[in-house]
């Protein structure tokens, strides 16, 4: 419990920083700053922008689902592959390859558009897992009354599916709404771009956590009417017992267009980011590779990300352990308060990070150990998700008869729970490793002095309209969070 209760108290340091800066600021300041009118344009266009690519990512996510797993597909393994592989793009990279295509873009709408076709995975994987576990039955009454398809399956499937679907399009939401560089690249100005800018200019500090505490509420207010609307969902979805899963169909004209439809987003998504870097990557040929550059960038990024994942596992097992083996209220409270991470944007969580390093531990300002902990900090809930799923899979009854042959409760942990649940343990741990890869608010401000991961430097030489020298490292971060993505891929839509 104690480590628990140590674990979420950490994950609550954005909170407490932003609480603290407020307190500490002038009334007046604070209150100019939360009521001037550009803070209310940035609110309203980083809110536009969330419920645009959630609405988006849901209306691609929940069709690719479907096709998934009701269609026989040619090359079956393929299509979950690409489906997923979308999450080793950083939005940041697909803008500098639609920008490297196509130089005058900018904007909300083309900005609503990439982060549409990032942030769909969200959904898709979710829901496609939903689709697997739902029953068709209350479809097939549906339709003996007389509906059709769609007001069948909006009747008897969707109240089966919306939780994930609704849960997928909230990762969407946060994402889009604490995003850096895709806005910041086409020159759409939102929140976080304004907290990032008021940090950067270090003069009016009450300004950026003031615009930050908006980010946050806004945050909030996504997470509050998910939950809401979530539990709305619920209440109309079939009971889970003696389910009778659809079968696939084999229907040309089905087939032909889940194909025609999920290689269009594919080439969209993938296809021309890819196409983009490698004609940058040739056309700047002549542009010679720093190669010991790139590749100390790359170590440093897998470095740091692999320590971020440590971390964010270490702390998110205490509270993963506790959620799934006791159903007290106080570990349902802790946990919901350690997923304050999933809902506060990174470049909050490390501008806490800045201050309580500045003013509590000046020695680990700017070292590598604050920034593990600024990912583990983002990222916990990821940890906590698949640590806990794998937790509550290992039978209590096999613990009981560990400690019945006179274990003590460490070695049971040890030997048995811990080691039936460590591939789910470490899906998590892998799953922030990936994230953690492209993170950039939070890396760019609290990056060692004197190192740079693949991230920053794509970032440095894209503002620089540098293209041809930021490709390589565009390339090398897609190759290195492709390989967790597509392991994490796998795992998911593994079939028996």
């Amino acid at each position: 419990m104690l480590a628990a209760v140590t674990s979420t108290a950490l994950a609550a340091l954005p909170i407490a920083y932003l609480t603290v800066r407020i307190i500490e600021s002038d009334v007046a300041d604070t209150l100019a700053a939360l009521l001037r009118s550009r803070t209310l344009e940035l609110a309203l266009t980083s809110l536009a922008l969330s419920v645009t690519v959630a609405l988006g990512s849901l209306l691609l996510g929940i069709p690719t689902a479907w096709a998934l797993t009701h269609i026989r597909l040619p090359i079956r393994g393929l299509w979950p592959v690409l489906a997923a592989l979308p999450l080793a793009i950083p939005s940041y990279v697909s803008t500098f390859a639609w920008i490297a295509t196509w130089p005058g873009l900018n904007g909300f709408w083309p900005l609503a558009a990439i982060m549409v076709l990032a942030c769909t995975p969200y959904v898709t994987l979710p829901v496609a897992a939903a689709f697997r576990l739902a029953d068709r039955r209350p479809g097939e009454v549906a339709r003996t009354l007389g509906r059709g398809p769609l007001a069948a399956f909006r009747a008897a499937t969707l109240p089966q599916i919306a939780p994930a679907a609704l849960a997928g399009a909230l990762l969407a939401a946060l994402y889009s709404l604490s995003d850096f560089g895709s806005p910041s690249l086409l020159r759409v100005q939102t929140l976080t771009w304004a907290v990032y800018a008021a940090f950067e200019g270090g003069i009016n500090r009450t300004l950026a956590a003031t615009t930050a505490a908006v980010l946050v509420a806004l945050a909030l207010l996504l997470v509050v009417v998910e939950r809401f609307v979530r539990s709305r969902a619920r209440r109309g979805a079939p009971p889970d017992a003696a389910l009778v899963i659809a079968a696939r169909t084999s229907s040309l004209p089905a087939r032909a267009v889940a194909v025609v439809g999920m290689s269009a987003v594919a080439a969209a998504a993938l296809g021309l980011p890819a196409a983009a870097l490698l004609r940058r990557a040739l056309e700047g040929r002549s542009t010679e590779v720093d190669w010991p550059r790139l590749l100390e960038s790359a170590g440093t990024t897998i470095g740091l990300s692999l320590g971020g994942a440590l971390l964010a596992v270490t702390l998110g097992l205490p509270i993963a352990a506790l959620a799934a083996r006791y159903r007290l209220r106080m570990a349902g409270a802790l946990e919901s308060a350690a997923y304050l991470g999933n809902g506060v944007p990174g470049i909050v969580v490390g501008l806490s990070l800045v201050f309580f390093t500045l003013n509590v531990v000046p020695a680990l300002y700017q070292t590598a150990l604050a920034l593990c902990f600024v990912y583990a900090v983002i990222f916990l809930p990821k940890a906590i998700g698949s640590a806990r799923s794998a937790i509550e899979q290992v039978p209590p009854s096999l613990e009981d008869v560990s400690r019945s042959l006179g274990r003590s409760a460490p070695a049971t942990w040890a030997t048995v729970t811990a080691r039936l649940a460590a591939p789910g343990i470490a899906a998590g741990g892998l799953l922030v490793a990936v994230t953690a890869m492209k993170e950039l608010p939070a890396t760019l401000m609290l990056l060692p002095t004197g190192a740079n991961t693949l991230a920053t430097e794509l970032w440095q030489h894209t503002t620089m309209t540098a293209y041809a020298a930021a490709t390589p490292y565009a390339i090398a971060l897609v190759l290195v969070a492709s390989i967790p993505a597509y392991l994490l891929s796998k795992a998911e839509h593994d079939e028996p």
